[in-house]
């Protein structure tokens, strides 16, 4: 298994799903009243957790590359979805929190950095996603 890929299964349990990369291991679940166990994420929240983990260690990158005292970064996020007749849009809300002795053009840079993430791009350009059985 390389960096990019996931291994995603699921058994008998309803919606309990088990993500592997590499060594590490994530549970994904819906709650209870939706028939899961609710013994982790559901799938909206893991997509959200991985944009604002991305964002956080982007923004934690770049100011310890300029020494900047950034003591910690909290990001709020949230999500709407729009529906017309021809197409869905989905709104992302990042609300960014940043603690430290900086001033507000640091901020204000840090908030730019924050949207450079690699995640942050993925979803922000077109995605094209094929499944096929193998």
């Amino acid at each position: 298994m390389n960096d990019n890929e996931i291994l995603v299964t699921i058994g008998n349990t309803p919606y309990t799903t088990t993500i592997k990369h590499g060594n590490n291991t994530l549970i994904a679940d819906e709650p209870e009243e939706l028939g899961g166990q609710d013994e982790g994420f559901n799938p909206p929240a893991l997509l959200l957790s991985s944009l604002g983990s991305c964002k956080a260690m982007t923004v934690k990158m770049y100011a310890d590359r300029k020494k900047w005292d950034l003591q910690e970064v909290n990001i709020k996020l949230s999500y709407e979805i729009l529906k017309s007749e021809l197409q869905q849009t989905t709104y992302i809300k990042c609300h960014v929190s940043l603690k430290g002795n900086l001033d507000k053009d640091q901020k204000d840079r840090l908030l730019q950095i924050s949207e450079k993430c690699p995640i942050h791009k993925i979803l922000s350009n077109p995605i094209i996603i094929s499944s096929n059985l193998i």
